[in-house]
């Protein structure tokens, strides 16, 4: 892959940070000192299958699957849960980290093993991962209530699923989820109903349920991922998801720096402007999209992927991190704007939420 940069993002550097960061077994931690979850690993595949790092991504497929648990799941560390250091600019992973099965965790390995599959031009990938991604979404699908949103984590022993709250954005990235599952079902010629009316079931709840979502006073508006998510995985589209960004747009969005992560912190990140970016290029704002990606060109870590945030208040870099998924969310948002590898259209083109219980395949690629 040439080093020219695309989209103002050097994806050999980013690709670069990722593998250095990749373990022995093929597990890609969030930094030096630790913190794995499946969903951002499985982010760092995709990034690396971009650039063409076959053997890392293979690496990285295979080191997911190893860590699946019988039922689907996967135990993953929670970001939410771990500390800073005492000078509060390092992450520092406790000796006891807190976990948890989540669901939307789960389900992300049918979108990894697809993209990887279509960026390295490797169809085997998906016969060889089937099993992987069967149950996993099987494991999400099994935690969804009736009103169809899925709760965001498996419930303890003995702990009924309503008593678990569901999440915008864990539910919107489930939504692609099942997309993904059910284009590799397509492919090898399977039938699953029953994912394809579980991702109706959550578009369905997002429509006319949404009191589903942060049912126990925990108000999670002020996140840009639950403003983003909606449009970013499909759930919203056409002119809606255009209304949908634009009302979110100035509460999140800071000229010449990026996305907030919280919409009342003066913290831009840049995972959560990548996203941005990809939710811009899925409702057709594709210059929106190019500057939201050249803006964060000053956390470009010196050829060593990029910096997790800005605090703008205090003018630093904050924390002093190059998370993995930092770097990999940069990659997957240049492939989307310039066509860098096979299927940089997959985050961005989204099947409608009927579109595997009708006859009409068609509509299934709009």
């Amino acid at each position: 892959m040439t080093a020219r940069p695309h989209a103002g993002v050097d994806v050999r550097a980013c690709a670069d940070r990722i593998a250095a960061l990749q373990r022995a077994d093929g597990s890609i931690p969030w930094i030096e000192a630790g913190v794995w979850d499946p969903w951002n690993h499985g982010e760092c595949a995709m990034a690396l299958a971009v650039a063409d790092r076959a053997e890392a991504v293979h690496a990285a497929l295979d080191a997911l699957a190893d860590r699946q648990e019988p039922d689907g799941g996967w135990t993953g560390e929670l970001g939410a849960g771990v500390p800073m250091d005492a000078a509060g600019e390092r992450i520092a992973p406790p000796e006891v980290p807190v976990t948890a099965r989540d669901t939307n965790f789960a389900g992300y390995a049918a979108v990894t093993v697809l993209r990887c599959a279509l960026a390295l031009d490797e169809p085997r990938l998906i016969a060889r991962h089937e099993a992987m991604v069967s149950r996993a979404l099987d494991f999400a699908a099994a935690r969804q209530t009736a009103h169809g949103d899925i709760v965001w984590r498996d419930p303890d022993p003995d702990q009924p699923l309503h008593a678990i709250d569901s999440l915008r954005a864990g539910n919107a990235s489930l939504f692609k989820s099942f997309e993904c599952g059910l284009r590799i079902a397509d492919a090898l010629g399977r039938t699953r109903t029953d994912w394809a009316r579980a991702r109706r079931a959550i578009g369905e709840a997002f429509a006319h349920r949404p009191d589903r979502f942060d049912r126990f006073d925990v108000d999670r508006s002020n996140y840009a991922m639950d403003w983003y998510y909606p449009v970013l995985t499909g759930v919203v589209t056409g002119l809606e998801a255009r209304a949908h960004l634009s009302r979110g747009w100035d509460r999140f969005v800071v000229a010449d720096l990026g996305c907030r992560c919280v919409g009342e912190e003066p913290w831009v990140t840049a995972a959560e402007t990548a996203e941005l970016a990809l939710a811009c290029l899925s409702v057709g704002r594709v210059d929106d999209a190019r500057t939201l990606v050249s803006d964060l060109a000053p956390l470009s870590g010196d050829a060593e992927g990029y910096w997790m945030g800005w605090q703008f208040d205090l003018g630093m870099i904050w924390p002093k991190e190059r998370p993995s998924w930092t770097s990999a969310a940069m990659v997957l948002a240049a492939d989307a704007l310039d066509g860098l590898s096979a299927g940089s259209d997959l985050l961005i083109r989204h099947a409608r939420s009927d579109a595997w219980l009708t006859d009409a395949a068609e509509i299934r690629a709009t």
